[in-house]
């Protein structure tokens, strides 16, 4: 393929990755999660009938047992009363990243650190819980009206861990659907390749599992959520049974740190960072380009980006939402860029946790991450019975062992937008 004379991709070679965050289903740090992700097993539920009302959806990636005061001893009781569950889910997570990375907040540079978030839908179940006066979750009464202060807003999550952490440096909130997340990873890696930021803590958050979305996502003529009554097989991407992903939620926190500080404080770094890049192509409203060009085009890009060809990524984790457009146009775009040579494995990882919608990605590039690290590739669950349009190396069998150099995740959006993210292994 040829690539483009003038490509927005971004290229970096300073910034790494050095403390991962997460709490979703059954997995509260990146051990938990790694284990499910590798043994391809799916932490995706059932809900309550007060969520699922007359959708007929019956399963989405929903937290458990979450108690905050695991991971916050120190936070004042009259501040949980008024941040809600979704703060409270981030800052516990952004509080495992920070202690992963063996980052102390007394030794970080204020103004050198910043905080950056993604989150597509924001506060959805503040809102739906006072417009209901119905908790979803006995555990977590309503707030009031009067909390909103904090709890209705989608930036306080990213505003609040950077007081927690006295960040001072940039910090704001990406909404932008499903490619948000790596916007986020693209945008604190310029401020840390720049020489703007030491370090730079970048989350995906996201909360959907509440009666309006559902209800938004099954509606007849946009219907994409999976009906399936086993939730451990509610998401089969690449399968030829495939029916639509399950809703997840959750917060996953990268710890992003200038490679000279890293090295400065000899910090373990799962990965580097070598490319982001974010494609808007101003077509189809609701999906991506069915040729597969598009995307093919822009992973070239961001390969070239990184000093790569195609033929040098190991493994590609896909956006993998188990729709027929979004797993066709995938496979079609790889086609495009391998014809009939060896193209890489295309896996997905969301049937594990559920499509974190503005999260995907930061749980992409946490995945891809891990993977370096131990140097294993994840499976695809439930792509048992693959589609024959699909068809490819999709990691089926199981977790396997592979020399990962470079890898590359991919997300598309709403409103026809596309972006990609090269990572690279570090000694």
């Amino acid at each position: 393929m040829n690539r483009a004379k003038h490509s927005a991709a971004a290229a970096f070679d300073q910034v790494v990755v050095t403390g991962l965050g997460m709490i979703l289903p059954n997995a509260d740090g990146p051990e938990p999660a790694w284990q499910h992700l590798a043994g391809g097993a799916s932490q995706i539920g059932t809900v309550p009938d007060a969520v699922a009302g007359h959708t007929g959806i019956r399963v989405a990636g929903r937290l458990g047992d979450f108690d905050h005061r695991e991971h916050l001893p120190d936070l004042p009781d009259n501040f949980v009363k008024r941040y809600g569950r979704e703060i409270l889910v981030v800052l516990s997570a952004v509080e495992n990243a920070r202690r992963d990375s063996g980052l102390e907040r007394a030794a970080l540079a204020p103004e050198r650190t910043g905080v950056i978030a993604s989150s597509a839908r924001g506060p959805v179940e503040w809102w739906s819980q006072v417009r209901s006066g119905t908790a979803l979750d006995d555990r977590w009464p309503v707030l009031s009206r009067g909390s909103g202060i904090f709890a209705s807003l989608p930036g306080s999550p990213a505003a609040l861990s950077a007081i927690r952490l006295n960040a001072q440096g940039f910090v704001t909130t990406y909404s932008n659907a499903c490619i948000g997340g790596h916007q986020a990873i693209g945008t604190a890696a310029e401020q840390i390749q720049h020489g703007r930021a030491d370090v730079v803590f970048v989350i995906g958050h996201e909360m959907p599992v509440v009666p309006e979305i559902f209800q938004i996502y099954s509606a007849p003529g946009s219907a994409v959520l999976s009906r399936e009554v086993d939730p451990a097989r509610a998401m089969k991407p690449y399968s030829a049974d495939r029916d639509g992903f399950a809703l997840g939620e959750g917060a996953v926190v990268l710890v992003l740190e200038h490679a000279a500080h890293a090295a400065a404080r000899n910090a373990r770094c799962y990965a580097g960072i070598r490319a982001v890049h974010t494609v808007n192509e101003a077509g189809h409203a609701t999906r991506m380009d069915l040729s597969g060009a598009r995307t093919a085009r822009m992973v070239d890009e961001v390969a070239a980006a990184a000093e790569l060809s195609v033929r040098d990524l190991d493994y590609i984790c896909g956006h993998g939402t188990a729709t027929r457009y979004n797993d066709l146009a995938e496979v079609r775009a790889v086609r495009l860029l391998y014809g009939d040579g060896d193209a890489p494995p295309l896996g997905s990882v969301k049937p594990i946790f559920g499509h974190l919608l503005g999260a995907a990605g930061v749980l992409n590039c946490a995945a891809l991450a891990m993977m370096l690290q131990r140097q294993r590739i994840v499976p695809t669950a439930n792509c048992s019975n693959v589609d024959p349009e699909c068809g490819g190396d999709h990691v089926a069998e199981g977790v396997r062992a592979a020399a990962l150099r470079s890898v590359l995740s991919l997300a598309f959006a709403i409103g026809s937008q596309s972006s990609a993210v090269v990572m690279e292994a570090v000694a």
